[in-house]
């Protein structure tokens, strides 16, 4: 079903609409070196089909090692060839950087449901094909219904297509039922690939969905990596990273629970721990939210690299022997639990050398909300300094 000439090509009209760069260069007859990223099933290796004979087309060109993609690099500056190369995976990652600038990179989009039916009804009435499907009917619904399952994949649509008129020639019949079409469009998974982009894209859009507490858009996100594949004890993990990174002290609970539900996953597995998980996700989109640890241990690590190793102040060393003690460690130093309200009003924690901090600010939500009173009345006890 590859079409035969540029005017059958199916879907992508943001690149070969009128008046589109890449249709303009082809029919001006001055095809560039392009990269063609997009996923499974949207025409790349299609569309690079209509090259020129000095074209060299690499499907999966991530596939290709740097040293060898270096080895193009000369042919394309001196013009003996026109590069075309097709990949599923993010280009900045995958293609050399002296590759990327020497060639445009046109990204695919998956194929609409209109764009997959319009080529499934040209599969069942194109004869000169040789695949004896032109007297087949399909039933209202059932072509719709596998465009739908096809989730943006011409390849994935004309195999359900070919199966389903097999199954109904082996019924006896040249009508595509609907039902026929559910059978055949049954377990189908949306596209999901693991370590890929798109797996990072849901991951994020899971995260972002949590921090902006947005429940249905965090459940929404959470099946549609499940759906696709994804180790539920990979989400489990994500998922506790983001109590501590969004949620923190402003409720303490939000940690716990996510263990809870991690170790749910582990004792009871799919789909009861997954439902676990979605507790989990409700519950942190839900809760108040505070990056104050977050971005107070990582202010924290930036002085820590950017003062390299200061040393402890003496009084808050241990002395477990008297050569220690002689030497002056942990002279000076107030027990806290001997101090009114167990508090050493004008202590110092930091190394002397490092000029005054407030790392941890708690922010006005949830349990911080206390925890920020509390310490705002202790340091009101303690002179200001700085």
């Amino acid at each position: 079903m590859r079409p035969r000439q540029l005017g059958e090509f199916v879907g992508q009209r943001h690149l070969l609409g009128p008046g589109k760069p890449l249709s303009a260069s082809i029919e001006a007859g001055q095809l560039h070196s392009l990269i063609l990223w997009g996923p499974p099933g949207t025409g790349k290796t299609t569309r690079a089909a209509h090259g020129r004979p000095t074209l060299l087309f690499l499907d999966e060109v991530h596939r290709f090692n740097k040293a060898q993609q270096d080895t193009f690099l000369p042919y394309l500056e001196d013009g003996t060839l026109t590069f075309i190369g097709a990949t599923t995976e993010n280009p900045s990652f995958e293609v050399i950087s002296a590759l990327l600038s020497r060639a445009r990179v046109y990204v695919l989009r998956p194929l609409s449901p209109e764009d997959l039916l319009t080529l499934l009804h040209g599969a069942l009435i194109d004869a000169e094909r040789g695949l004896g499907r032109e007297h087949l009917e399909a039933e209202p619904g059932a072509l719709d219904l596998l465009a739908r399952a096809a989730d943006g994949d011409a390849r994935r649509a004309l195999n359900m297509l070919e199966l389903a008129a097999s199954l109904a020639e082996a019924a006896g019949t040249r009508q595509l039922t609907l039902a026929v079409a559910q059978e055949v469009a049954s377990g189908t998974h949306r596209r999901f690939d693991k370590g890929g982009d798109q797996f990072y894209d849901q991951i994020s859009a899971l995260h972002k969905a949590v921090r902006g507490s947005d429940p249905d858009g965090a459940l929404y996100w959470l099946c549609r990596m499940l759906d696709g594949g994804c180790d539920p004890l990979y989400i489990a993990r994500r998922v506790a990273r983001m109590a501590v990174e969004d949620i923190g002290l402003a409720d303490p609970r939000a940690f716990a629970l996510t263990l809870e539900a991690w170790e749910a996953y582990e004792r009871m597995g799919t789909p009861e721990g997954e439902l676990a998980i979605a507790t989990a996700v409700v519950f942190l989109a839900c809760a108040p939210k505070s990056n104050a640890v977050y971005v107070a241990m990582s202010e924290a690590m930036a002085d820590v690299e950017e003062f390299g190793t200061l040393d402890v102040p003496l009084r808050l060393r241990n002395a477990p022997t008297r050569l220690m003690k002689n030497l002056g460690y942990g002279r000076g130093y107030r027990y806290a639990h001997d101090e009114p309200e167990a508090f050493a009003a004008g202590e110092r924690y930091l190394p002397d050398q490092l000029p005054d901090r407030r790392y941890y600010r708690p922010v006005p939500r949830g349990l911080e909300i206390k925890i920020g009173e509390a310490l705002a009345r202790l340091r009101t006890r303690a002179p200001t300094k700085g």
